[in-house]
């Protein structure tokens, strides 16, 4: 993409609205705009991310075993007066009345919705274990959005849903997921601790909320400092007894503030206290919702049993905003590999040069041939001004060209997450971007 056609509304002041380091540069680096309290549009660079983040989320789910479905964001109101949560959700739900007089909602959730498709296509246990997930839009009426997308009231989130014959087929979905959250935030380039943690709404007695530590997070968490060196696990058999690799990580203890103890029996010198931003968030909770909606299987001995079920939801849209938090510095963001918008900048310094040009046009022809996502600034911008852009967006490498080097065959190339800088010459540059 060249710059000059692309849309990036950059911001060179800070907004006096923006609170925290990723709604600072989420705005500054043109990546959305407000279009009401706690909904934002989401401009060319910042779906670029959202879609990223949101193919590693799939392509993680989709090794589980999970099937991608897709469900309404209007929920009729009758579903959830069926489970009896439809009064108790309280404001943060946005009841609609349609032009018939039926009474319809903004999902901020899906379990009902959920519990519905599967009463409605699998009436036997022969079909079981089952797990639907979709990426999808919410809205929860928070009664004061800040942080830009960190809180607000409308978000992009995975959640799936599991069904299962018995506790023990839906503690293995359960752990499905507990490995596939580490798996999938450690491609993220994220340190994600998952933690013991409240149900809330959602109901039920397991549940682990995934957490990255940040100065700026929401609440106190406690952790054994073990766990920030542990690795996320590769090459997962999902079909094989996960609880060893499940329990290696809850053996360790984590807690956010809501479940720590005073007597966590961790030595003084091995608790980490500090900050945290929830990214994902995994519940059990039995039979909550298949029980009063009807959501049963024909059982081996004949009988009719409710499912065992779960959910398991993943801030997609947050996490945009959690990365930034976690990777920048102060001149801006800066993105690990796989979700940033475009793998490389380059930078032409003198637009008009026959022989830079020339080079530019070459190094974003082969580029862009080999699969790399690029962007080409081929603004007349002073060479200040777009060394900052680039260090604002946050792309993982530069290739710099200017007449002096271009005299010699060479170009500079910079890591953005290093700050270091090389001369090479051209081929050198592209076999190392290429590596």
């Amino acid at each position: 993409m060249r710059l000059s056609r692309f849309l990036l509304p950059t911001l060179k002041e800070t907004p006096s609205e923006a609170e925290i380091v990723s709604h600072r540069l989420m705005l500054r680096a043109g990546m959305i705009r407000q279009h009401a309290s706690g909904i934002y549009n989401w401009l060319p660079l910042g779906l670029r991310v959202l879609r990223k983040i949101e193919q590693v989320v799939r392509e993680e789910q989709d090794a589980t075993g999970a099937q991608e479905i897709l469900m309404p964001t209007i929920q009729s109101a009758d579903l959830w007066r069926e489970s009896g949560r439809y009064d108790d959700y309280g404001k943060e739900m946005l009841r609609i009345v349609d032009r018939h007089e039926r009474d319809m909602l903004y999902g901020p959730t899906h379990e009902e919705v959920a519990t519905d498709v599967f009463r409605k296509n699998v009436k036997s246990y022969r079909a079981l274990p089952q797990n639907l997930y979709q990426i999808q839009w919410k809205f929860r009426d928070e009664v004061r959005p800040r942080f830009g997308v960190m809180r607000g009231r409308e978000f992009l989130m995975k959640d799936n849903y599991s069904f299962d014959l018995t506790y023990e087929g839906a503690r293995h979905s359960y752990n499905k997921m507990f490995v596939a959250y580490l798996r999938t935030f450690a491609r993220l380039g994220l340190k994600a601790i998952p933690m013991a943690a409240d149900t809330g709404p959602i109901g039920g007695k397991l549940s682990h909320e995934f957490i990255i530590l940040a100065d700026t997070g929401e609440s106190a968490v406690f952790c054994h400092r073990d766990l920030l060196d542990k690795p996320a696990p590769e090459n997962v058999d999902y079909d094989s007894d996960l609880q060893p690799l499940v329990d290696s990580w809850t053996s360790l203890y984590a807690a956010t503030d809501e479940m720590h103890h005073p007597d966590h029996g961790v030595p003084e010198g091995d608790l980490v206290s500090a900050r945290g931003i929830e990214v994902g968030h995994i519940f059990h909770f039995g039979t909550k919702y298949s029980a009063p909606m009807g959501a049963t299987v024909t059982a081996p001995d004949g009988s009719s049993q409710a499912v065992f079920m779960g959910s398991y939801g993943i801030g997609v849209s947050r996490l945009v905003a959690g990365i930034i938090e976690a990777s920048h510095d102060d001149n801006g963001i800066i993105w690990p590999d796989g979700v940033a918008p475009f793998d490389i900048g380059v930078i032409n310094l003198k637009v008009g040069d026959a022989a830079t040009d020339g080079v530019c046009a070459d190094l974003y022809g082969r580029l862009r041939a080999a699969g790399k996502d690029v962007l080409f600034d081929d603004t007349d911008d002073r060479a200040g001004a777009k060394f900052a852009t680039m260090d604002l967006i946050g792309l993982p490498w530069q290739v710099i060209a200017g007449p002096k080097g271009v005299a010699k065959g060479m170009v500079e190339l910079k890591e953005r997450a290093t700050g270091e800088r090389h001369e090479l010459s051209i081929d050198s540059a592209l076999a190392k971007l290429l590596g």
